[in-house]
């Protein structure tokens, strides 16, 4: 080749790559805040890609939320133990694999969770621990048992009269992977979806390394452990120490066990890295109430899962394959 079209070519290359930015926007949606980031040389066009997924999650809240009372979730709580739903392909999809989650996790994570009576109150007003009656009282209508799933019909029954699904726990992943796989399909070459902890990244940043997460210390928010990349993958850190109370010197926080109807104890925070945003969101939530030595075990048994675990004590659990860049 020509030394001068040479010359020229590498500048075209250069000023390409540098013209690349990272294009974002806050935005509110499924009741929490998420931070819509794309890689891109032209503004304009990385604005329609951000208006992409902004649409593409207020369509799936439209199917999920149970604040929505046209919502196709609203309409199987309203029939819970009277007739069964005919549901979407997409949402009935979504139920399948939550009950895959919650076998997987023995209970540990329960879309039926949103039927539990609501008597611990993490706002200051609890004066002490609800009765164990109550407590008991409070999961008689939980159970992914009792959802009822008919694959030829594409049917939700709900057994149990008042019986509820909310997908709280799964919802916020779920977005953020649909949105990635929308946003790829249209050509965009690397992003973050951020929903409120829930990442799910792609491609790489601008200058050509890998996108990276902090790991931070729930005791010292300011500080962090160490930083760990994230190649084309998710992350979600979910924290339990701001919604709490103390009973007897013991601190039970707002993530709830579905089976008990007691709050979780003993971890501050969890982190998980896994390929899918919903799957990692779903495990977050579950390992709280499994516990460090039952969650990294179950972690540990499932391919490409890998997680951290902040105790009460600041204490750090890894599972096997995590070798976090220190800081």
């Amino acid at each position: 080749m020509n030394r001068l079209w040479f010359i020229l070519l590498s500048v075209f290359i250069l000023n390409t790559a540098q013209a690349q930015q990272i294009f974002s926007k806050k935005i509110i949606l499924m009741g929490s805040r998420f931070d819509i980031s794309v890689v891109e040389t032209d503004a304009e066009k990385a604005k329609e890609y951000i208006q992409l997924a902004i649409d593409e999650i207020s369509r799936i809240e439209k199917i999920i939320s149970s604040w929505d009372a046209n919502s196709e979730t609203s309409l199987i709580n309203k029939n819970a133990g009277i007739k069964p739903v005919q549901v979407s392909k997409e949402l009935f999809q979504l139920i399948e694999r939550s009950i895959v989650i919650s076998k997987l996790t023995d209970g540990a994570f329960d879309i039926s969770y949103a039927s539990m009576d609501k008597i611990w109150h993490f706002d200051g007003s609890m004066t002490k621990m609800p009765s164990e009656e109550k407590i008991k009282q409070s999961v008689r209508k939980v159970g992914y048992q009792n959802i009822i799933l008919n694959k030829a019909k594409h049917t939700v029954f709900l057994k149990l009269k008042g019986m509820k699904i909310g997908f709280g726990a799964i919802g916020k992943g779920y977005a953020a992977d649909k949105v990635k796989k929308l946003l790829i399909s249209k050509g965009v070459k690397a992003g973050i979806i951020n929903a409120s902890g829930d990442m799910n990244t792609w491609g790489k940043q601008p200058n050509g390394d890998d996108w990276y997460v902090a790991i931070t210390n729930p005791l010292n928010k300011k500080k962090a452990f160490g930083l760990l990349p994230i190649t084309n993958g998710a992350v979600v850190t979910s924290g339990n120490y701001e919604k709490y109370v103390i009973f007897n010197g013991i601190r039970y926080t707002h993530i709830i066990n579905p089976k008990t109807g007691y709050p979780s104890s003993g971890i501050l925070s969890v982190t998980v890295f896994a390929k899918s945003a919903e799957l990692a969101d779903a495990l977050a939530t579950s390992i709280f109430v499994m516990g460090t030595d039952v969650g990294i075990n179950r972690v540990n048994q499932i391919p490409t899962v890998e997680c951290i675990i902040v105790d009460d004590k600041g204490n750090i659990h890894k599972s096997k394959n995590i070798h976090i860049n220190e800081k």
